[in-house]
C-alpha cells in the first residue's frame, strides 16, 4: 500500500513538472490576460461538469474573494454554481445547453471565458465555447492529453500531458492558484 501511495503522489509530480515545462509562458501570458480583464471591469467566466465544475467553483471564489493578498474582490463567475439556473435549463431545453444559455445571458464584449473539461469532449462546455466564439470573447481550455476537441476551439490551451483524470484534476487547480497568484502580484503591483 505504501509504495501506491508513493507513485501516485510521485506520478502527480511528474506530470505538473512536465506541464510547467511545457506551459510556462502561456501561463504567464494568460495571467496578464485575465489581470488585464479585470482592470478594464470585464469579468471571467468559467465552467465545467463534475470535479471541473468543483475546480470552477474553487477558482471563481479565489478570484471573488482573495487568493493571498487583499485586494478588491475580482469579478469572476462560476456557471456551474446556481442549481435552480442549472436545473431549470436542462429540465425546459437539454443538459447541453446549461452553459450555453448562461454564456448568451451574462457574457459580454471583452469577457474571458475558462472551459474546463478532462475529456475535452463534454458537448455542454462544447455548447459553450462555442457561444463563446460567435461573440468573439478569449477562450481558455483547460483539458487533459486526449482534449483536442475543446483544445481546437479555444485561444490558449492547458492540456495537461496526462490521460489519468485524477492527475489532469490536480494539475487544473495547481494551474488555477497559479493564475490568481500571479494576477494577484500582476495588479497588486500595478496599484501600488
Amino acid at each position: 500500500m505504501k509504495e501506491k501511495i508513493k507513485k501516485a503522489f510521485k506520478d502527480s509530480i511528474t506530470v505538473k513538472q512536465q506541464f510547467v515545462e511545457a506551459n510556462i509562458d502561456t501561463i504567464i501570458e494568460v495571467s496578464k490576460l485575465i489581470a488585464d480583464t479585470f482592470s478594464r471591469g470585464n469579468k471571467l467566466l468559467i465552467f465545467g461538469n463534475g470535479g471541473s465544475a468543483c475546480d470552477a467553483s474553487h477558482m471563481s471564489a479565489e478570484f471573488v474573494n482573495r487568493f493571498k493578498k487583499e485586494r478588491p474582490a475580482f469579478p469572476a463567475l462560476a456557471l456551474n454554481s446556481d442549481m435552480a439556473v442549472l436545473t431549470s435549463i436542462a429540465n425546459d431545453y437539454d443538459y447541453s445547453e446549461i452553459f450555453a444559455r448562461q454564456m448568451k445571458a451574462f457574457a459580454q464584449d471583452n469577457d474571458v471565458v475558462i472551459a474546463i473539461s478532462t475529456s475535452g469532449k463534454s458537448p455542454n462546455v462544447i455548447k459553450a465555447i462555442n457561444v463563446a466564439r460567435k461573440k468573439k470573447l478569449k477562450t481558455i481550455a483547460f483539458t487533459g492529453a486526449k482534449g483536442d476537441e475543446l483544445a481546437s476551439k479555444c485561444d490558449y490551451i492547458f492540456a495537461v500531458p496526462s490521460s489519468d483524470t485524477p492527475r489532469i484534476q490536480e494539475t487544473h487547480i495547481t494551474l488555477a492558484h497559479v493564475l490568481c497568484q500571479m494576477v494577484e502580484e500582476i495588479l497588486f503591483e500595478a496599484h501600488r
